[in-house]
């Protein structure tokens, strides 16, 4: 084997090649990290799905084995004289009922947690929300659902907060999870919910309620905390603070899915004269909306400045 044969076998790449083979490989998994948070992608499943099913499963699986009855059906199905329908969608959902979505997919996160990893700002011991003093054995004890209701309901009522803001919540705490690889536990399970909520408030709602206003519904918390919590939540975020469309669709008919799974049925009725009447005019109107935009696409507006300018030629 000649020099330069040798050579060209053994090339090692210079400087430049690795550094760009390493921004390419960060890059690539920046991508696939991307493409598997569900915060951020369509596709990816949410976290607290997939955390919920273990218990849907096992208290199926028990169900089966004990032969329990499902009971009385208290769920309302439509027939042919009436049809049921509740007044949550996608774009209006009712607040209470997904207050309720919102905080059970946080009990689950809670409860089937991989660790308890955590970061000294969320923690409850160094930075309380209250005077009252902090058991030693905090960090020990999952709150139940309603506890973890009843606080969430408090913010949400005394800030006026909507019920597209608790979706973006519950987006925004899995974002925070992922990204800065921590879990909510016992012990910042408050602190990190309050710091979504904080966000989400301020970012989706268009009357945003300041710092100093939450204190004046958690009385004993500073300006000071509020201001430091939002700062380090939004860098743990690495400023990511958009949610697109798809994310938040998505998020909202999990958390139906949830709903269903845990029997947490929204409150149907039955289906008006009059609100028949408005659901058909409202359709009537997207139909209308619809074919307009098909035309545009379909027939493009010709240029007229070369319209002009052949007219002028012409004459």
């Amino acid at each position: 084997m000649d020099e330069n044969t040798s050579q060209r076998c053994c090339h090692l790449p210079t400087d430049e090649e690795t550094h760009s083979l390493g921004k390419a490989h960060a890059a690539l998994c920046q991508d696939l990290a991307l493409e598997s948070n569900p915060s951020d992608h369509p596709r990816a499943s949410t976290i607290f799905l997939s955390k919920s099913q273990t218990d849907v499963r096992e208290k199926r699986k028990s169900n089966h084995i004990n032969h329990v009855s499902p009971g009385q059906l208290t769920k309302k199905y439509s027939s042919c004289s009436t049809i049921f329908i509740d007044d949550s969608t996608v774009s209006q959902p009712n607040l209470r009922s997904t207050i309720k979505c919102v905080t059970l997919a946080i009990f689950y996160h809670i409860k089937n947690r991989d660790s308890d990893r955590s970061l000294d700002i969320f923690d409850e011991k160094s930075h309380p929300l209250t005077r009252e003093e902090v058991p030693d054995d905090y960090y020990k004890h999952d709150p139940d659902h309603k506890h973890i209701y009843r606080f969430v309901r408090t913010l949400f009522s005394a800030a006026q907060l909507t019920a597209e803001c608790a979706i973006v919540t519950l987006v925004y705490l899995e974002r925070l999870l992922t990204y800065a690889e921590i879990d909510i536990c016992p012990s910042n399970w408050k602190r990190i919910v309050l710091g979504a909520i904080l966000l989400a408030s301020k970012v989706w709602d268009d009357q945003a309620v300041w710092n100093v206003d939450y204190c004046q519904i958690l009385k004993d918390i500073t300006v000071e905390d509020m201001n430091e919590m939002e700062r380090h939540f939004l860098e743990l975020l690495q400023f990511n603070i958009n949610v697109p469309a798809s994310v938040y669709a998505k998020y909202y008919f999990d958390l139906r899915s949830l709903a269903d799974d845990n029997n947490l049925s929204f409150l149907l009725e039955p289906l008006s004269k009059e609100r028949a009447q408005k659901l058909e005019a409202i359709s009537r109107l997207c139909e209308d909306k619809y074919k307009d935009l098909s035309k545009v696409k379909n027939n493009p507006p010709q240029n007229k400045t070369k319209n002009n300018t052949k007219q002028i030629q012409e004459q």
